[in-house]
């Protein structure tokens, strides 16, 4: 029988903390995390090797895996992701930079400037995409080709889905009822946890004057399809299973 493993794909500031504690507290030190270079967008062959390496390991977590979910042999990948309002998290993502302990240009830029400040800079800098399309580009980079960024990413989605989990950290409670549900036939003492832990203070939702709010819709129209097909996705499978 084929080992069953989860993948999480911990985005940025999408609730993934939240994800890992959970996997951690069921899977104890068969829950690992790493980080891996970019090579060129696809670091999957870094990844395989990483879960083929590891036999002991359940459960893998990473913020920087990028390109197709990786294939190892005689393992059965089940592939976990979260969404988040895209402005909701370029917000909180901000928040945390703010406060946090860290020399790096965004830790910087986000002491230095207002919300407004952060994301306009952000924007001008060729190749950030921390406040344009961020889950998209990601997500994308599951599907290479030459389909448009969001068709591919919306293909990868797709198959995250069918093959694993899919979530929204605006229903939190909801993703892990069904993360539950997706592991239990493997691993049946597997309970999911509603808390999510590291949350952004309440201020990261204060309003945006109009100027910046039509700003970041513009900058992130494919990752608010993305979220729209993500709650197509879910509301189907859940209508399938009768909730």
């Amino acid at each position: 029988m084929n080992r069953k493993v989860v993948l999480h794909y911990h985005l940025f500031k999408n609730a993934g903390t939240s994800v890992d504690r959970t996997l951690q507290k069921n899977f104890g030190d068969r829950w690992l995390t790493k980080e891996f270079p970019n090579q060129g967008g696809n670091n999957s062959p870094l990844v395989a090797e990483w879960i083929a390496s590891t036999p002991e390991g359940v459960a893998y977590s990473s913020h920087t895996m990028l390109g197709p979910i990786p294939e190892v042999e005689r393992v059965d990948i089940i592939p976990v992701i979260l969404l988040r309002d895209p402005i909701d998290r370029i917000k909180s993502a901000y928040k945390f930079e703010q406060k946090q302990d860290a020399d790096t240009w965004g830790a910087q830029l986000a002491k230095e400037h207002d919300f407004g400040g952060y994301v306009r800079a952000r924007l001008d800098r060729k190749g950030d995409r921390q406040c344009r399309d961020f889950q998209t580009e990601r997500i994308a980079s599951l599907k290479p080709g030459d389909g448009s960024e969001i068709d591919r990413a919306v293909a990868a989605l797709e198959a995250i889905h069918s093959a694993g989990t899919v979530g929204l950290v605006e229903r939190f409670d909801s993703f892990m009822v069904r993360l539950t549900d997706r592991l239990q036939p493997f691993y049946e003492d597997f309970q999911g946890e509603a808390v999510r832990a590291n949350v952004s203070s309440k201020s990261a939702s204060a309003p945006l004057d109009p100027s910046l709010s039509a700003l970041l819709l513009d900058a992130n129209k494919q990752d608010f399809k993305l979220m729209k097909r993500a709650r197509e996705l879910i509301r189907l499978e859940t209508v399938a299973s009768g909730e």
